[in-house]
């Protein structure tokens, strides 16, 4: 592994992983970055605003998982379904605003339970506000975490502001909004439509929000731009990764190292987890016990490290998965299971896009193989999990086993330990259960463990 890497590389793929999340196609974030960083450029922003404006698009929904179940709950909707449904809606249009709720409340149950969704939702004003404040202060920390100056973290915190006051989560109007928070605002929005109506789309919906959503220069800069169908053909591209690196502002470009990388990783393990009340600490869990698991078996430093990503990202293709499913508290359907099981297909493919991390992306999609080749999804057995895979599929049920969930606490060792030895050489690998017995001994608090700092 590169000792430097660029980190517009790493957050430009790992965006990918917050598109799922909100429902948007792959690529969302990175071409919202284009259009973003573009109207910066224009207006004429210092190298300092560009810098902070790249990374705070994105970032721009760092928060998006920390409401998720809130609002599938509230809805009665697919969470995945219901965001980008209440993206096309202007939101300040009430009559407009009650339609497309009453079309979206409860979209699989009868209609009982619609009624009683859209009654839950007009009265939830208050509600409402907290979960869209939730998203902005999560989102923004996850900025501080890495490292982003205060004008990056401001940006993403008041991305959801609207300029004539309406929007969240301060009720911020005008100037007063931040000029980064606008731009990214705006893009967003130009990016949405336009994936799902053209051009003129995006340009009939920015202008006819100008002065209520958007600041109206802002807007007047976009629309200038209608009649470039080139510019607008190639914000089209398939993989907008390479234009997106290229976008960084070169005298700001950051490069980040292995403890800044193990930084990154810890930061999206929490985003994952913030998906459901059911995963709390769920992968930083695994990653610790991977680890812990790793020094036990003396396996060299690189390797250790590996290790402890690949479990702090192992579950990050659940990030695609709606939480009306994570969240079920009854048995899943037959339909609901295959949903569940393809997310390790997303963790493979969000993972495998980051240059740094595509070393054990393989191996993080296998957590949920099993030696004899009853896991999943792609029913792998003996010599083709690698050892990581191994030690991470151990680690995962450990984890599952023995922490506290809202509707039990977790198993003690003696039982645990027992349902793991019954799959002793057909499901899990002894050497791996041995290291863990071993080194749970040894460490008082194995969900501390982190990796030794890079020399």
């Amino acid at each position: 592994m590169a000792a430097r890497v660029n980190l517009s590389e790493v957050l430009s793929a790992l965006s990918c992983a917050l598109d799922l999340t909100e429902g948007q196609p792959i690529g969302h974030t990175m071409r919202s970055c284009l259009i973003g960083m573009r109207l910066g450029h224009e207006i004429g922003l210092s190298q300092a605003d560009n810098a902070a404006l790249y990374y705070a698009i994105l970032l721009k929904d760092a928060g998006c998982s920390s409401n998720a179940a809130r609002l599938c709950q509230l809805f009665g909707t697919d969470d995945r379904e219901l965001k980008p449904r209440m993206k096309a809606v202007d939101r300040q249009n009430k009559f407009a605003l009650a339609i497309q709720t009453a079309r979206t409340v409860g979209l699989d149950g009868d209609l009982s339970s619609k009624v009683k969704h859209f009654v839950d939702v007009a009265r939830s004003d208050e509600v409402m506000k907290e979960i869209m404040g939730l998203r902005c202060e999560r989102g923004a920390d996850i900025a501080v975490r890495l490292g982003f100056p205060q004008a990056t973290a401001e940006a993403v915190r008041h991305l959801d502001e609207h300029w004539n006051g309406k929007g969240h989560p301060d009720g911020l109007s005008g100037p007063a909004i931040p000029l980064m928070s606008r731009i990214a605002g705006l893009a967003q929005v130009v990016d949405v439509f336009h994936q799902h109506g053209g051009s003129n789309a995006a340009l009939k919906v920015v202008k006819a929000r100008s002065g209520t959503w958007f600041d109206p220069s802002l807007v007047d800069r976009i629309v200038s731009w209608r009649n470039e169908s080139d510019w607008w053909e190639r914000l089209d591209s398939s993989d907008p990764t390479d234009e997106v690196i290229a976008a960084e502002p070169e005298s700001l470009m950051r490069w980040v190292g292995e403890d800044d990388l193990d930084v990154i990783a810890r930061a999206f393990a929490d985003i994952i987890d913030a998906k459901s009340p059911y995963t709390f600490s769920h992968s930083r869990n695994v990653a610790a016990y991977a680890l812990g698991i790793a020094r036990e078996m003396k396996l060299d430093a690189a390797t250790q490290r590996r290790v402890y990503r690949a479990g702090l990202l192992h579950d990050i293709g659940k990030l695609g998965v709606s939480n009306s499913i994570l969240d079920k508290p009854s048995s899943l359907t037959d339909a609901e299971r295959t949903t569940v099981q393809r997310h390790p297909f997303f963790t493979w493919e969000i993972l495998s896009r980051v240059p740094a991390f595509r070393d054990f992306a393989w191996s993080a999609a296998l957590h949920h193989e099993r030696l004899d080749g009853r896991g999943y999804p792609w029913h792998l057995s003996g010599n083709r999990l690698d050892l990581t895979a191994r030690i991470l599929c151990v680690s995962d049920v450990y984890e599952a086993l023995t922490a506290d969930r809202p509707y039990r606490a977790g198993l003690p060792w003696e039982v645990s330990s027992r349902i793991l030895a019954e799959g002793r050489g057909t499901a899990f690998d002894p050497g791996v259960l041995d290291a863990l017995a071993s080194c749970r001994r040894a460490v008082a608090d194995m969900t501390q463990l982190v990796p030794l700092a890079a020399a």
